[in-house]
């Protein structure tokens, strides 16, 4: 029985005869990567695809949360469409309450590209409405980012009715061994430290739900800032290989009265080698809490990380940050060494919730 979605796009009409959609299945893997690449490598020399990650998105853990669908050629011969590579992607993921992350990519050599990509898009508006009825809100925003170089896709999703709304900065400070003592330390009455971890190197439940309360309550006047559950943050940190790296998260604590309550947390992870690169570490999350703001407590995190990648003989740390943080954390970054050496942008537009198709009576 072929996988398909229950209510799939419907494509150009001069296309129903030579393509149709299915759900992704592991043998997609590869020719999806490829796919990807040569779109990152329209704008980026040395774009890469983490086939892991891509993987888990598809057929593994982090696929659960999506709904998605593959476009491939309808066999000449009626083979199963699962033996056929895929031509278009589209993914809709359900992020948090309000908020859908949308994902696609079109083979530059797919006939009629721009209408197949509209119908796609249009799919995604389909799909964040059933999001919003499931999460019981009038919309969810829809929400995706581009590097900034990806005319093609900005000019799709504008298309589509998507409004540019925010610039981000791709920062990397270089280092070296003789950062193992660099970074401003803690100022008195703060310190840093490591999560605690058991002796499997899983991470104590309480440090878990302490960094998830400091990034939620530290990002909650942030322009952008969606409420997500614990049990949604665990999630998301174990569908992907590799993310959860729980040896590169840091607690930020300060002292109240003699008691030491937490002030801020970080996450980071290890980034792979590329041709030009060695080895780096990549900072997911830096949350200071609003309690503590002003206290050197994002200094002394950064430090941390620094003097963390410089003991692991990582060449350089990198990050993403707002262009237009409220915080002008752009320029801590740039004090400490961190430059742009690219931008992406992100597009919203938003999907209405609407009712159970599987109420609506069938068509003839």
């Amino acid at each position: 029985m072929p996988l398909i979605d229950h209510f799939p796009p419907p494509l150009p009409a001069s296309l129903e005869a030579t393509l149709t959609t299915r759900l992704p299945v592991e043998a997609d893997v590869g020719a999806l990567a490829e796919l990807h690449v040569a779109a990152q490598r329209e704008h980026t020399p040395e774009g890469v695809v983490d086939e892991d990650a891509l993987r888990s998105q598809l057929v593994g853990l982090k696929s659960w949360s999506r709904r998605q669908i593959v476009v491939v050629p309808i066999a000449a011969d009626g083979s199963p469409t699962e033996d056929r590579d895929p031509l278009a992607w589209v993914a809709l993921e359900d992020r948090a309450r309000g908020r859908s992350d949308l994902q696609f990519v079109v083979s530059q050599d797919v006939p009629e590209r721009e209408a197949l990509t509209a119908a796609l898009l249009d799919w995604a508006v389909e799909v964040g409405g059933s999001f919003a009825r499931h999460r019981g809100v009038e919309s969810t925003q829809l929400s995706c980012d581009t590097n900034e170089l990806d005319t093609d896709r900005a000019r799709a999703l504008e298309a589509a009715g998507y409004e540019k709304v925010r610039t981000w900065l791709h920062m990397r400070r270089p280092v070296t061994a003789d950062d193992s003592g660099a970074g401003p330390g803690p100022r008195e009455g703060t310190r840093m430290r490591p999560v605690h971890r058991h002796e499997s190197g899983l991470p104590v439940a309480q440090d878990v739900r302490t960094v998830h309360r400091m990034l939620e309550e530290s990002f909650a006047d942030h322009w952008g800032s969606y409420r997500e559950s614990f049990a949604e943050f665990v999630q998301r940190l174990i569908e992907t290989p590799g993310e959860a790296a729980w040896d590169h998260w840091w607690i930020a604590e300060i002292d109240r009265d003699g008691l030491w309550l937490p002030a801020g947390g970080l996450v980071a992870a290890r980034m792979p080698a590329t041709p030009t690169l060695g080895e780096g570490t990549y900072l997911e999350y830096l949350g200071v809490h609003r309690s503590a703001r002003g206290h050197g407590i994002a200094k002394s995190l950064l430090g941390a990380a620094i003097r963390d990648a410089a003991g692991r003989g990582r060449t350089h740390v990198d990050l993403e940050v707002d262009a237009d943080s409220p915080t002008g954390a752009d320029g801590l970054y740039g004090s400490m060494g961190w430059e742009t050496f690219e931008r992406t942008r992100s597009w919203h537009s938003s999907a209405p919730a609407h009712s159970s198709r599987l109420l609506e009576p069938p068509t003839a």
